[in-house]
């Protein structure tokens, strides 16, 4: 697991306010579904995306299909990413591409990606990866 200090993970949570969370699951026993759950019950608002649940609802979320139909201006803080790890450089640069206001890249756990962390340190933002939003919360706020 990729080493974060508690200031560096606790700054990107206070000052995160809408998630956009890739991979999302309607099914309860998965883990996108747990961590969408528990963010959204934080405060946070989370934009699910997922191309075979879109135009259903989810905590009075829209589900969409893709970042690009993401409203721009949703005010789009985080990305997380629920894909394998081949997978997350073309979905951090199609976040880059359709979000403004993105300042955190943040990739579950098992999902690495040193060339998304290069373009994601290149346009400044804040990456994590290899780590879960949900349990860095519970054990930093709760």
């Amino acid at each position: 697991m990729t080493s974060y200090s508690d200031d560096f993970l606790r700054q990107i949570l206070d000052g995160t306010k809408t998630i956009a969370l890739v991979g999302f699951s309607n099914k309860p026993d998965r883990p996108s579904f747990r961590v969408a759950t528990y963010l959204a019950e934080q405060g946070y608002r989370v934009i699910p995306i997922n191309p075979g649940l879109a135009g259903q609802d989810f905590m009075g979320e829209t589900i969409v299909a893709d970042l690009s139909s993401i409203p721009k201006d949703a005010g789009v803080d985080m990305l997380d990413v629920f894909r394998r790890s081949e997978f997350v450089l073309p979905v951090v640069e199609q976040a880059l591409a359709e979000l403004p206001g993105l300042k955190t890249v943040w990739l579950q756990i098992g999902v690495e990606s040193e060339a998304a962390a290069a373009v994601a340190a290149e346009k400044g933002l804040a990456f994590v990866q290899d780590r879960c939003p949900k349990i860095e919360h519970a054990r930093l706020k709760g």
